[in-house]
């Protein structure tokens, strides 16, 4: 009968403590399905803030090329110190004859042409030439392609001397 005594309490814990586990892990997996809710939802929204922002800025990007603007080989040369011929693609920190040939077949043969291209669509032009090209970094070409195109010379002359490689 002694033993009796024993065994109530202890089972009584024991009843007590599994309640309180099975209750604890609902609250627990209710608060953890409510923060995964509100997380998903604030990473849905910050999805559609980017894609937003990266349309504005090809929209940008494309809209911003003025027209027709007389190229200045005389600026060119004397910024430079080599004669620079218009719409040679190679002035641009980063390409090369290949990589210009690659532009070529794309038919973006202007400094106009490439100022309003997406950097999307230069990272395309680059993964079809193949594996080689993988080490280029085209997301400044479009910005000096423009700066060319607009006779900014010393501008453009500037940010090569202060860009490792023409990377941003």
């Amino acid at each position: 009968m002694k033993s009796l005594f024993w065994i109530i309490p202890l089972l009584t814990a024991a009843i007590g403590m599994a309640i309180g586990y099975v209750l604890g892990r609902k609250a627990r997996e209710a608060r953890q399905s409510g923060e995964a809710r509100s997380l998903s939802a604030s990473y849905a929204r910050l999805q559609e803030e980017l894609e937003a922002c990266r349309h504005q800025l090809e929209t940008a990007n494309s809209e911003a090329v003025r027209p027709d603007i007389p190229f200045d080989y005389k600026a060119a040369k004397a910024d430079f110190g080599v004669t620079v011929h218009q719409d040679d693609l190679k002035i641009i920190e980063g390409i090369g004859p290949k990589i210009e040939s690659l532009f070529h077949n794309y038919d973006i043969k202007t400094w106009r042409a490439l100022a309003g291209t997406p950097v999307a669509k230069c990272q395309e032009v680059l993964d079809s030439g193949g594996d080689r090209y993988k080490i280029h970094d085209p997301s400044s070409w479009p910005m000096q392609a423009r700066m060319a195109y607009e006779n900014k010379w010393k501008e453009l002359r500037r940010w090569q001397d202060e860009h490792l490689h023409g990377k941003l």
